[in-house]
C-alpha cells in the first residue's frame, strides 16, 4: 500500500513529493505473534507506570529538597511495589446509596481503555520474532490516529459514571467537571492533529512517521506541537489542570468514594494515558521510533533499523513525561473559570486559524494558486491575524470593563448577619449591625427578675430543696 504526501519544504515553495511511504506490514504477522505482541505491550506500559511512579516522587522530591522513597530496594525502587500490594489489602468499601454496578464498571472501564490506544503506537521498525517479520507495532488502520481521540472520548465515562454512582455530592461535582474539561480540550487537540494530516497526507500513525522521513513535524508544525502538548495535559487531568480530582476543594473529585483496588484503577488508568499521549506527541511530531538526526546515518542507518527504534521512542517519550513531573513540581493549580476560558476563549480559535493557515500554505506548496500563491497566502495569513489579535483585544477590554463595573459595586459597610436567618460572616471593611434582626425577632426566654442564674436552671422539686 502507498501513499503520496508531501513533506514540508521550509525553504522552497516546491513542494517535495514523497512518493513512498508505505504503511506498516502486517502481513507476515499471524493472530499467535499479535497476540504475543498485545501481552508484551501490556507488559511494557506496567513496567513503565511502575517506573514513573518512583520517578515522579523522586524527581519532585529533589525539586522540594527532600530525598524522595529511598528506603524499600535499592534507591527506593520497590517502593511503587509495596504501595501496589498495600491497596490490594486495603478494605474495599462501597457506599450505601451507590449505584453498584456502575460504581464497579466505571473503574474497569476507565483502566481498560487506557492500553487501547496503544495498539497504534508505532513503537520501531520491522523486526523478526519467531520466525516471522513484523513491525513493532501492534495494527494500524486509515483512521488511526483518530482511534486515540475516539477512545479518549469513551474513557470520559469513566470518570462520568464513577462521579454520578457513587452518590454523593463531591464525586458528581468531579465527574461533571471531567466532562467539560474532556469536551473542551479534546476540541482543541483534534484541530492540532489536522495540521499534521494536512501534511502527511494520511492519518495511519506508520505513514505519518514515514512522511517524517525527512523532516520532524516539530519544526513546521511548531504551534500544533504547543497546542498539543497543552491540550494533553488538560487531557489526562495532571496539574495544573486536575480540576476533576482537586482534593483542595472536592475532596478527591470523582474517584472520593472509591478505595482498594478500585480506586488503584483510576491511578493506573491516569499514568497509562499520560504515556499514551506522549507516545502519540513522539509519533507525531517526534519522528516516532526514528533515531535522531545525527545519529540516524552512522554506519548506514544501523541505529535507525529494527529493535533500536524502541530505544529512541522510549526515550523520546520519556521526555514529555519529565514535562508532566515538572509541571506537576512547578504550577499551582489554575482556577476552574480560568481553566474553561483559556480552552474555549484561546486555545481553539488559535488552533482553528492555525489549521486554516497551514491548509493555505500546503496549497500553496502544491501549486494551487498559481504564480501568485505565496503573495495571496501570506496576505489571507496577515488578515487571519489581525482578526485574531482584534477578537483577543475586544476580549480583554471586555474583561476588564466587566472587572471595573463589578469594583464599582461596593458592597454596604454594614450589615446584618443573621438578616436571612442564618450566619453570613462579613466581608473585610464591613461592620456587624447589632442588635442582629433574627435574634431578636426569637422569643425571649423569660427568666424572673432578681433570680440567680442557679435558681434559673435548678430542676430540684421545691419540697426536696435543704
Amino acid at each position: 500500500m502507498e501513499a503520496t504526501a508531501y513533506l514540508p519544504s521550509v525553504v522552497s515553495a516546491a513542494p517535495i513529493v514523497l512518493q513512498d511511504a508505505p504503511a506498516a506490514d502486517f502481513s507476515d504477522t499471524p493472530w499467535w505473534l499479535s497476540l504475543i505482541k498485545a501481552v508484551l505491550v501490556f507488559v511494557y506500559l506496567l513496567l513503565q507506570v511502575l517506573v514513573v511512579i518512583w520517578f515522579e516522587r523522586r524527581v519532585i522530591g529533589r525539586m522540594q529538597q527532600r530525598p524522595g522513597p529511598n528506603r524499600f530496594g535499592p534507591l527506593g525502587l520497590l517502593q511503587t511495589l509495596a504501595d501496589g500490594l498495600k491497596l490490594m489489602m486495603k478494605e474495599d468499601v462501597t457506599p450505601k446509596n451507590a449505584d453498584k454496578v456502575m460504581f464497579v464498571i466505571a473503574p474497569l472501564l476507565v483502566g481498560s481503555l487506557a492500553f487501547v490506544s496503544f495498539a497504534i503506537i508505532p513503537m520501531g521498525g520491522t523486526v523478526e520474532m519467531f520466525g516471522h517479520t513484523t513491525p513493532l507495532q501492534l495494527t494500524d488502520t486509515p483512521v488511526a490516529t483518530l482511534l486515540v481521540l475516539a477512545v479518549a472520548g469513551v474513557g470520559a465515562y469513566g470518570f462520568v459514571l464513577a462521579g454520578w454512582s457513587s452518590g454523593s455530592t463531591y464525586p458528581l461535582l468531579g465527574g461533571l467537571r471531567s466532562t467539560a474539561q474532556v469536551i473542551s480540550y479534546e476540541i482543541a487537540m483534534g484541530l492540532s492533529l489536522v495540521a499534521v494530516f494536512l501534511y502527511a497526507g494520511s492519518m495511519s500513525t506508520s505513514q505519518i512517521v514515514a512522511a517524517q522521513e525527512g523532516l520532524w513535524y516539530i519544526i513546521p508544525l511548531f504551534f500544533s506541537f504547543v497546542v498539543y502538548v497543552i491540550t494533553m495535559v488538560g487531557e489526562t487531568n495532571r496539574l495544573p489542570f486536575d480540576l476533576a480530582e482537586g482534593e483542595g476543594e472536592l475532596g478527591g473529585g470523582f474517584h472520593t468514594e472509591y478505595s482498594s483496588m478500585k480506586f488503584g484503577m483510576f491511578f493506573l488508568g491516569e499514568y497509562i494515558n499520560m504515556f499514551t499521549v506522549s507516545a502519540l506527541a513522539t509519533t507525531l511530531f517526534l519522528g516516532g521510533p526514528a533515531a535522531p538526526p545525527g545519529i540516524a546515518g552512522l554506519f548506514d542507518g544501523m541505529f535507525n533499523e529494527g529493535w533500536w527504534g524502541l530505544l529512541w521512542f522510549t526515550i523520546k517519550m520519556w521526555m514529555f513525561i519529565f514535562f508532566y513531573v515538572w509541571l506537576r513540581g512547578s504550577l499551582p493549580r489554575v482556577r476552574y473559570d480560568q481553566f474553561m476560558k483559556f480552552g474555549w476563549k484561546l486555545m481553539i480559535p488559535a488552533a482553528l486559524a492555525w489549521v486554516v493557515a497551514v491548509a493555505l500554505i500546503r496549497a500553496a506548496q502544491v501549486g494551487y494558486f498559481g504564480d501568485s500563491q505565496w503573495a495571496t497566502v501570506i496576505t489571507v495569513v496577515v488578515i487571519a491575524a489581525v482578526v485574531i489579535a482584534a477578537l483577543l483585544l475586544w476580549d480583554r477590554r471586555s474583561a476588564a470593563a466587566r472587572e471595573a463595573t463589578l469594583e464599582a459595586r461596593t458592597p454596604p459597610a454594614e450589615i446584618d448577619p443573621f438578616a436571612d436567618g442564618y450566619p453570613v460572616p462579613p466581608l473585610p471593611g464591613q461592620r456587624v449591625v447589632e442588635p442582629r434582626t433574627a435574634v431578636s425577632a426569637a422569643d425571649p426566654v423569660s427568666v424572673s427578675a432578681g433570680a440567680t442564674d442557679d435558681d434559673t436552671h435548678d430542676d430540684t422539686p421545691e419540697d426536696t430543696r435543704g
